[in-house]
């Protein structure tokens, strides 16, 4: 197994501590390092790692505003000197946290979760500009954040300048437009069903005719979304009916 590594950190000495610990596990590649957040996003756009070692407090920008620039974000293993963070990351559904400094036997555990974590996972092509099902995004709303896996989210709506995402008992927004997320969806769980919304396939309850040839479909946490008449055509070609 060979896991592609970034490190961001703005601290050198933090940077060569990671690379030390590192050198006992050889299925990690350190592909890069960068000392910033704007210097990381393009590292990770360039090389699309499948881990991240992130600092989370870091001048200008910290590693959180980091995730919610990048569209798919990798398996994140945080790094702080601050133990509140360390409680907060896991609102994030961060893989794992390792506090400064690091200890080696810590470092060993964080690293067993992610090849675990890899290895329960398709081996899909992470340079494809389309988001696979297990591909995570980070949203961020008010206080709250998470990171989500495109497969857990059941529908997306319009509201404003928003989009409203859906996944289990959350409904936060991300600051995208509807056009923007469906362009990386992957096409065989996601459908357009109208102009204001998107939902998962896999989520659907169940499917109603609707006036006018539209259908009126239900989603598994009980939401009604219509289908548009040429979109409910389309649906119903895909779906086989």
């Amino acid at each position: 197994m060979s896991i592609k590594a970034v490190i961001v950190e703005d601290s050198r000495l933090a940077r060569n501590e990671l690379k030390e610990l590192l050198k006992s596990h050889p299925e990690i590649e350190l592909i890069g390092e960068a000392e910033n957040v704007d210097l990381g996003y393009e590292l990770i756009q360039k090389t699309h790692p499948d881990l991240l070692f992130l600092d989370i407090n870091m001048p200008e920008k910290d590693g959180f505003e980091l995730l919610e620039m990048l569209d798919d974000v990798p398996i994140t293993v945080f790094t702080t000197a601050f133990d509140e963070y360390a409680i907060k990351s896991f609102e994030y559904n961060a893989l794992d946290y390792l506090l400064k400094p690091i200890n080696e036997k810590r470092f060993a555990t964080a690293i067993e979760k992610v090849k675990s974590k890899i290895e329960g996972t398709d081996d899909e092509n992470t340079t494809n500009t389309k988001l696979t099902e297990s591909s995570q995004i980070f949203i961020k709303d008010g206080e709250k954040c998470w990171l989500v896996k495109i497969g857990e989210i059941s529908h997306f709506e319009i509201v404003g300048n928003y989009t409203r995402v859906f996944f289990q008992d959350n409904k936060p927004m991300l600051y995208k437009s509807l056009n923007q997320i469906e362009e990386k969806l992957p096409e065989v769980s996601f459908f357009r069903v109208n102009r204001q919304q998107i939902i998962n396939t896999n989520f659907i309850a169940s499917v109603v005719p609707w006036f006018n040839g539209k259908l009126k479909l239900t989603m598994q946490n009980g939401d009604e979304v219509e289908v548009s008449r040429r979109q409910s055509y389309l649906f119903k070609d895909r779906m086989s009916f």
